[in-house]
């Protein structure tokens, strides 16, 4: 069961994400919040596996309310929803420790996919937005952190970046998931994170 919490301040969106994840096998809604506010202060008595942030609420912002959320709860997956495809804002976002982001017009099939791909490890976006953030990636590729990694550790941690599912990155490289939970695990244990969010920020993400 995947517990879901839903921070949305447009409360018909909010009740009409609460009744799709109630209705829907293998997930619950767990709590949903009308402010950034009420989630930084009620969310991480909780910290449930993913949450639903809108990105443009009133008072503090949705980058601002995962920034600190993040900290608190850094096994929840937070998913950014607005209603554009902002890029700066999307990447900012991610950025601040989000792993993926969601149009408020996507599919409500697409929606529960999107969940499901983010508990596993993957990281809902676009092509485009994953091509900004691997540029900025590139553009940072000499620092310390990454030259404790191996070769293939690199590789696979590019793929992450990428925000492709383990299996993904198993069969693009040819070899097992399990070698790739390996090499993730070994990732992370290197860079002291817990996350795959949480590596990239750390390698990437932050100067």
């Amino acid at each position: 069961m995947i517990h879901v919490v839903i921070i949305e301040d447009i409360r018909e969106i909010r009740e009409g994400l609460q009744l799709l994840i109630d209705s829907s096998d293998g997930f619950v809604c767990s709590r949903t919040f009308a402010s950034a506010e009420q989630a930084i202060e009620h969310l991480p008595s909780a910290c449930p596996d993913v949450a639903l942030m809108d990105i443009h609420l009133p008072g503090i912002n949705g980058i601002e309310a995962v920034r600190q959320l993040k900290l608190q709860c850094p096994r929840t997956q937070f998913i950014m929803s607005t209603i554009y495809e902002d890029d700066e804002n999307i990447f900012e976002s991610l950025k601040a420790g989000a792993s993926g982001y969601l149009l408020k017009k996507t599919a409500p099939s697409r929606i529960l996919d999107a969940i499901a791909e983010v508990f596993e490890g993957g990281s809902p976006m676009s092509s485009q937005i994953a091509r900004k953030v691997i540029a900025s990636f590139q553009k940072k590729d000499s620092i310390d952190e990454v030259n404790i990694l191996t070769p293939k550790e690199k590789e696979v941690l590019k793929s992450l970046a990428k925000g492709l599912r383990y299996k993904e990155i198993a069969d693009e490289l040819n070899v097992s998931m399990e070698t790739i939970r390996s090499h993730a695990r070994n990732i992370y244990e290197k860079l002291q994170v817990q996350s795959r969010t949480e590596a990239l920020n750390k390698v990437y993400g932050r100067k």
